[in-house]
């Protein structure tokens, strides 16, 4: 499953954005990540407020198989961390797309979102492993 409407990066998290003018943008990881990964166990997320740049890591995910950095699609400052994760991080496998969304950061350049990876494009990465 890769929604069309999101975009994508090539280490499996996607990007939505959340406004009209895509100044803020929701992230999460994709099934395929969730899937390769397993059992989530814990999550960990950085405080609002923080700033983040594309590409580097900004969290983890642990699950009963390993432990995976999680990357910033984009550059900009957390405004939301999905609080819910904290008591139910399986809400990473059962729903990666919508409620097990991670963070929200609100963007220095709204057009940051056209560099990445559209489903197409996501999938073909997919298809060449």
């Amino acid at each position: 499953m890769t929604p069309e409407e999101l975009r994508y990066t090539a280490e499996h998290e996607w990007a939505r954005a959340q406004d009209g003018d895509g100044t803020v943008v929701r992230i999460g990881i994709t099934d395929y990540a969730q899937e390769s990964l397993g059992d989530i166990v814990f999550v960990s997320l950085p405080a609002e407020g923080v700033a983040v740049t594309a590409g580097d890591p900004l969290g983890e995910v642990e699950s009963t198989k390993s432990v995976s950095d999680i990357y910033a699609p984009v550059t900009g400052t957390v405004t939301a961390r999905n609080e819910a994760l904290d008591g139910q991080p399986d809400l990473l496998n059962s729903d990666p797309y919508g409620e097990g969304w991670l963070i929200e950061i609100r963007v220095e350049d709204p057009s940051a979102l056209d560099s990445l990876l559209d489903a197409a494009a996501y999938k073909a990465t997919l298809d060449a492993h």
